[in-house]
């Protein structure tokens, strides 16, 4: 008998790797977001260390609905966590490039583990297309740029070639809201509160 008909009508097939007779707990499927939570992402991204009360006030719900609904969102997965927005340029690292990748087949995990090592990367990213791998780096220099792709990036084994793509300016899409002009000049120092 094929093994698809053993299997009892509506079971699911047992991925490599499981053991028989154990069946995996799928993982839970995205929640739907509403508009409320879509705000509140947009109001973290651009300022993370915003206060509960300043988001509950500026997406018109209570503070005890904003609290629950980032609790939600950071327990679904959907927030990973709250990081600094960093102006590379002003912390000593002038020199931003997006750098290319092609590498032998299969070897993915491989060459992101030595990416990940690189000092200045910044994210890394499999893609589709005519390279492999996007990987953006800050440097202090074009010396120290040069320096990385020529002795660090080209001497991984996996590395068929590469292609750097200086970056000449940037505009960071979270530092300015909705229909808002770029942001000018440093963000006003906040503080992180509860209310």
């Amino acid at each position: 008998m094929p093994d698809e008909q053993m299997a009892g009508a509506g079971s699911a097939p047992v991925p490599p790797g499981s053991a028989p007779g154990v069946t995996p707990v799928p993982a839970a499927p995205p929640r739907a977001l509403d508009p409320i939570d879509r705000s509140i992402m947009r109001l973290l991204q651009a300022d993370g260390r915003a206060s509960i009360r300043s988001v509950a006030e500026q997406v018109h719900v209570s503070r005890a609905n904003a609290y629950a609904r980032i609790n939600r969102l950071i327990d679904d997965g959907v927030i990973r966590g709250f990081t600094a927005r960093v102006n590379h340029e002003r912390a000593g690292q002038g020199a931003s490039a997006y750098i290319t990748l092609k590498i032998v087949q299969n070897s993915w995990r491989t060459v992101r583990e030595q990416l990940r090592e690189l000092p200045g990367a910044a994210h890394i990213a499999l893609v589709s297309g005519d390279f492999d791998v996007l990987l953006l780096v800050h440097t202090p220099d074009n010396r120290t740029l040069r320096e990385l792709v020529l002795t660090r990036l080209q001497a991984i084994p996996e590395v068929l070639s590469t292609r750097t793509l200086l970056v000449f300016e940037e505009t960071d899409l979270l530092d300015q809201g909705p229909n808002q002009p770029p942001a000018t000049g440093p963000p006003a120092p906040q503080t992180l509160s509860e209310d």
